[in-house]
C-alpha cells in the first residue's frame, strides 16, 4: 500500500500496469459511489497511519518494520486464496524475471516502510507528508527520464515550482529535506519498477513481504531468543499492535484496489492528495510540530505545482475523450 501506498498510498502511474489475475483497470465511464467511497478511505488511512506508529513510540524503528513485513504476509495469505489470486501468486514465484524485479521492488517499498516509520518517530512527520505531496511530480519526472515520456508546458512548469521551493528549503536551512525526498523517489521508483511486472498489487505485495518476512522472521526469533525484542517483553497492546500492523498495510492496499477499478484515473490523482494533507494536519496541529516561514514558502510552491499539474491533466484528459 504504500499506491502505497505504499508511505503507501500509490499515485497515478502505479494504476497503469498491467496485472495478471487482477485484472487490467479499466477507465470508468462514471465514478461509482461505491468506488469512490472505498478509494477515500483508503487514502484518509493511509493519512492517518502516524497515529498509529506513534502508538509504538517505544519500540525501535526497524524492529517495527519486521514486524509490518511479516504480519503483513500472514494477513495477505488468506486474502490471496479467498481472492483466488493463489495460482497468479504460485506463478509469479516460478518466473525468475518477475522474482528478480519483485526483489528489487521489495528492497525499495522496505526502505519506504522504514523512512516513513522512523520519520514519525521521530517528530519529522511534516517532512513525510512533503515527500508524498512531491512525489506525483516524480512521478511525472521518472517517466520522461524512464519511459521518454514527452512533458507538457505545465507539467514541466510544476516539476520547476516544486524543485524551486525544495531548493529554497535547502539553502535557508543548509541540508537536504533528505526524509521527504527519500520518500518521493523510493516510491517513486517502486511504482515504475513495478509497472514492468505482470502482477496485480496483492499478488504483488505478497511475494514482496514472502521475499521479505525470511529474513525478517530470522531476526525476530533471534531478537526474541536473546531477550530484546518488544514482542512479548513489553506488554500486551504492544504485542497486538505490532501483529495489527499486517493489518494497517493490507486494509487500505484493498480499499484502494477496489475503488481504483471503479472510479476515474484524475478523480484518484484528487484523491491522493488526501493522505499528505491528513499528515500535514496531524504534524501540525496534533503533534505541535513547528512550521516556519520557509516551510511554508516550500508547501505553497508545492501545492501550487500540484493545482497546476491538476488542472493541467483534467484538460488533458477531456480533450482525449473529445477525440475518441
Amino acid at each position: 500500500m504504500s499506491r502505497h501506498m505504499p508511505n503507501d498510498d500509490p499515485s497515478e502511474a502505479s494504476l497503469r500496469k498491467a496485472p495478471v489475475r487482477e485484472g487490467r483497470i479499466q477507465p470508468a465511464s462514471v465514478d461509482s459511489p461505491a468506488g469512490l467511497l472505498s478509494a477515500t478511505v483508503s487514502f484518509l488511512l493511509w493519512g492517518l497511519a502516524p497515529i498509529y506508529w506513534k502508538a509504538l513510540l517505544h519500540v525501535p524503528s526497524y524492529e517495527i518494520l519486521l514486524h509490518r513485513i511479516v504480519w503483513s504476509f500472514i494477513v495477505l495469505m488468506p486474502i490471496l486464496a479467498w481472492s483466488r489470486n493463489g495460482k497468479a501468486f504460485a506463478d509469479a514465484l516460478c518466473r525468475p524475471a518477475t522474482m528478480g524485479i519483485l526483489a528489487g521492488t521489495a528492497l525499495l517499498v522496505s526502505g519506504n516502510w522504514l523512512i516513513f516509520i522512523w520519520a514519525v518517530n521521530h517528530d519529522r512527520i511534516l517532512e513525510t507528508s512533503l515527500g508524498y505531496y512531491i512525489n506525483p511530480l516524480v512521478n511525472i519526472l521518472l517517466g520522461m527520464i524512464f519511459l521518454r515520456e514527452r512533458l507538457r508546458r505545465a507539467q514541466w512548469f510544476a516539476v520547476v515550482l516544486a524543485a524551486a521551493g525544495v531548493l529554497t528549503m535547502t539553502v535557508c536551512y543548509g541540508n537536504i529535506p533528505w526524509v521527504s525526498l527519500a520518500l518521493a523517489f523510493s516510491f517513486g521508483f517502486y511504482g515504475l519498477v513495478r509497472k514492468v511486472a505482470p502482477v496485480g498489487p496483492v499478488v504483488g505485495l505478497s511475494v514482496e513481504t514472502l521475499m521479505l518476512s525470511l529474513p525478517a522472521s530470522a531476526v525476530l526469533v533471534w531478537m526474541n531468543l536473546q531477550g530484546q525484542g518488544a514482542f512479548l517483553h513489553i506488554d500486551r497492546t504492544t504485542d497486538l499492535l505490532l501483529a495489527a500492523c499486517g493489518l494497517v498495510t493490507t486494509i487500505p492496499l484493498l480499499c484502494f484496489t477496489f475503488g481504483a477499478r471503479r472510479i476515474h484515473l484524475t478523480t484518484v490523482g484528487f484523491l491522493q492528495y488526501l493522505a499528505p494533507s491528513c499528515t500535514f494536519l496531524l504534524a501540525v496541529f496534533v503533534y505541535n510540530e513547528p512550521i516556519g516561514r520557509v516551510q511554508v514558502f516550500t508547501f505553497v510552491m508545492i501545492w501550487a505545482a500540484l493545482a497546476l499539474n491538476s488542472a493541467d491533466s483534467i484538460r488533458y484528459h477531456r480533450r482525449l475523450r473529445r477525440i475518441s
